[in-house]
């Protein structure tokens, strides 16, 4: 069954009448093919007066027949995330590598990607602390196990975020203009491939190299160049699963790497396999 698309799949059209879907693909699902069949991804966006702290909501849901175990790699994006899930819900940080998730029987996470910069209004944390960690999500949600418990039992997708949406108003603060700027920032990579070094992004955003960095470090937890690198090498996972036809080479250049061999040490590196086999297992 395909939960991603199965019509056993919670989602219904209610909740797609109620609220906005996010229409754009998720880039850092690794084998989008494998996941279809593994479990069930739906995003929606939030309400106006949220979009200072949330990014985006997500809901993913898993069957796996008895007795199996099956992996889903994700290279995710550089946002901290709020998940809640039975007995694991956390605030997550920005992940260097791959994030993997082990799927057995049948489950559920509701996940808030957080704006870039938004953490810092709540918590002293330093950011480059939260990489690659998780830490307990109080300072936004309050008691933690009445709120897991809420969430999770509040029934279909958009009653699950109404809930998080309203045990988040209350806590909902400004961002200040360097975070929005970063986040500005951030997004522009995501959005122009052609966005290949930091020197280009200092010159297009009119800042200097040194303030990037400080900035990024201070907002994200990891710097600039890491964060145009994480972008790209999803870019490369998503055109190498799709259908159309492409040389690697072309792919390495057109991305920003020096060769194709730098390409495919980055691939095996995060992804788990080299290009040309995981085009193969995708089309």
């Amino acid at each position: 069954m395909n939960y991603l698309n199965g019509k056993d799949s919670v989602l219904d059209k209610s909740d797609i009448a109620q609220r906005r879907l996010v229409r754009q693909e998720p880039k850092g699902m690794i084998d989008p093919n494998g996941a279809g069949r593994r479990l069930r991804l739906a995003r929606y966006e939030p309400h106006d007066d949220l979009r200072d702290l949330i990014e985006h909501f997500w809901i993913v849901e898993w069957k796996i027949e008895p007795g199996l175990i099956e992996e889903q790699r994700v290279l995710p994006y550089p946002n901290a995330n709020l998940v809640f899930e039975s007995g694991q819900s956390a605030l997550f940080g920005p992940v260097r590598g791959a994030f993997i998730k082990r799927l057995s029987g049948s489950g559920r996470a509701v996940g808030v990607r957080l704006r870039i910069g938004s953490v810092r209004t709540y918590t002293d944390v330093p950011m480059a602390r939260l990489v690659d960690t998780s830490v307990s999500p109080e300072a936004l949600v309050g008691d933690l196990v009445d709120a897991e418990e809420v969430i999770l039992s509040a029934g279909d997708d958009h009653a699950m975020i109404e809930t998080v949406e309203t045990l988040l108003r209350p806590r909902l603060r400004k961002l200040d203009a360097t975070a929005t700027w970063v986040d500005e920032m951030v997004r522009m990579i995501a959005a122009d491939p052609r966005l290949l070094t930091v020197e280009h992004l200092a010159q297009r955003s009119g800042r200097t190299v040194r303030t990037l960095q400080r900035a990024f470090l201070a907002y994200v937890g990891l710097g600039p160049k890491w964060i145009l690198r994480r972008f790209r090498l999803q870019e490369a996972a998503y055109r190498l699963a799709g259908r159309e036809p492409l040389e690697l080479v072309t792919l390495a250049y057109e991305l920003g790497y020096c060769d194709q061999a730098h390409l495919a040490r980055d691939f095996v590196r995060h992804i788990g396999q080299a290009p040309a086999s995981y085009r193969r297992s995708q089309t």
